[in-house]
């Protein structure tokens, strides 16, 4: 019998939204930049999650277009979807 720990965040999915859910309460500098370590910081070490766990949480943040990060890997934009997702005005 193998005992283990239920990883909350070990779904991809479910961390790309608890990154936008933490991007989204950080005041960001500027041009919208947050410093990836202000969400770092916060996944890894207050909810307890794992650095491969970050990684497939951001990419899939990425992919599905709630987070824009920049090529240097310092820092992502959030990315307003609502637009996207509003129904069009007639």
């Amino acid at each position: 019998m193998k005992l283990t720990n239920n990883r909350p965040y070990s779904d991809s999915e479910a961390a790309a939204r608890k990154l936008v859910e933490l991007a989204s309460s950080i005041e960001a500098v500027q041009d919208g930049r947050i410093h990836i370590e202000k969400l770092n910081a916060p996944f890894l070490y207050k909810l307890g999650a794992t650095g491969p766990e970050f990684g497939a949480g951001l990419k899939q943040a990425v992919a599905r277009g709630w987070l824009e990060l920049h090529e240097s890997g310092t820092y992502v934009r959030l990315i307003d979807t609502s637009a996207k997702t509003a129904p069009a005005k007639t």
